[in-house]
């Protein structure tokens, strides 16, 4: 069991002073993943400038490898909300290091070499959110070739369409899931474009983006520092008051992932629709049992797993919202409110994973069509009406059903087909 405790008075007073939510560091592993990454090519940075010995760069590099590790994710105790733009989480991970890379390695003056809370935390979160988008892509990819599946089961049957609540004109029976599919992978590939926006960064750039602070020999290694270590084509910044004072790139990122939560939310109240019943609803498509559906009814499936997808959606929504505001509530020449946009979203991209994931399998891919049922829709009144309208007029149509009702007219016209 782990009993060092590695951080220091600047954390304890953060966690002691500011935590209201118990969103704490230590549960965003892709954040401490990117943090301790980025605070390992900061030394290296340093390292070649000749501003930090050999002996120090090692130690914070070895410190970040084995904090990755995972063993010590409960040393990052600060909760991510709290007031000072960030220097909380900054401060937790500089003593942290510190603290285990020993060689008398100081949290400040060696772990923040070069750096502010500003660039770190800027920098630590865009690197999350691309370790974060990469796992979500795979899950929202594999979700459409779930969907691409399915369109090639329902392509040769036929249903009804409804607008309005009304019935409409028959309709390929894949048609919902064609829609479903093209939407989202539209949305995807506009996600992984905005994501490709998060790619630039303001190591060396400091507090306000004029990079007082940070020596032009450092600034002049950090880019390749991050690239070499990281492995990403990370990209410093031309525009650091910008990145300052306007975050949004998050902003962007946030709404392609409320749009693609909001299409699979869409989707699953069209699943409650046509599951509905089974006799006195819709019921043109049957869904996976995952459990009782009832403690009550017995026998009864209730669509709890798109109920699921809905509920993700609302929250999304909600975090959404917040990020937009905290957008223009950023004052004069630094947006203090930037980890808070950063970790809802964080939440909504791990949300939307989880959430689109449970979707995929375990109701997505079981969906099945009741084909007396759709049979049974594609040859119903309205339909035929349509098919009739051009022989025979609208407002003729319009007149006979007025004077004899819907049923006698469809009964003639199939009579008379």
């Amino acid at each position: 069991m782990e009993t060092e405790i590695l951080y220091g008075e600047q954390t304890i007073l953060t966690a002691k002073n500011m935590t209201f939510t118990d969103w704490k560091l230590k549960h965003f592993p892709e954040f401490i993943d990117a943090a301790l990454n980025i605070k390992a090519a900061c030394a290296i940075a340093n390292y070649r400038a000749g501003l930090l010995s050999e002996e120090k760069k090692d130690a914070i590099v070895a410190a970040c490898e084995e904090l990755r590790l995972g063993k010590y994710r409960s040393q990052f105790i600060v909760d991510v909300f709290h007031g000072g733009g960030g220097i909380g989480i900054n401060m937790n991970f500089n003593e942290v290091i510190a603290n285990k890379a020993g060689h008398g390695v100081k949290a400040v003056d060696d772990v923040n070499m070069s750096q502010s809370t500003s660039d770190f935390c800027h920098t630590a979160m865009r690197v999350a959110l691309i370790y974060s988008s990469r796992s979500l892509l795979r899950v929202l990819k594999h979700l459409s070739e779930t969907v691409g599946e399915k369109i090639k089961e329902f392509e040769p049957y036929t249903t009804i369409a409804r607008t309005c609540w009304q019935d409409g004109m028959q309709v390929p029976a894949d048609s919902i899931l064609i829609g479903l599919q093209m939407a989202l992978d539209k949305k995807i590939e506009t996600f992984e474009s905005v994501i490709s926006d998060l790619y630039w960064e303001n190591m060396g750039y400091t507090v306000i983006g004029t990079g007082t602070g940070a020596p032009q020999e450092y600034k002049d290694e950090i880019e390749q520092a991050l690239v070499d270590y990281l492995k990403l084509p990370l990209k410093i910044t031309q525009r650091p008051y910008v990145h300052a004072q306007y975050p949004y790139d998050l902003v962007d990122v946030s709404s392609q992932i409320k749009m693609i939560s909001g299409i699979l939310a869409k989707f699953a109240k069209d699943v409650r629709i046509l599951t509905s019943g089974p006799e006195t609803g819709l019921h043109e498509w049957d869904i996976p049992a995952v459990q009782k559906g009832s403690s009550f009814f017995p026998g009864k499936v209730n669509p709890v797993v798109p109920e699921a997808m809905i509920q993700c959606d609302l929250l999304i929504s909600c975090h959404d919202s917040v990020m937009q505001n905290a957008l223009s509530m950023g004052e004069m020449h630094l947006n203090v409110w930037e980890e808070l946009m950063g970790f809802l979203l964080l939440e909504n991209v791990r949300w939307l994973r989880r959430a689109a994931r449970k979707f995929d399998e375990t109701c997505v891919s079981g969906i099945a069509l009741n084909h007396e049922v759709i049979e049974k829709y594609a040859n119903a009144g309205i339909p035929l009406i349509v098919k009739y309208k051009e022989e025979y007029g609208y407002e003729r149509l319009s007149d006979r059903i007025k004077k004899e009702g819907l049923k006698e007219v469809v009964a003639s016209l199939k009579e008379n087909k």
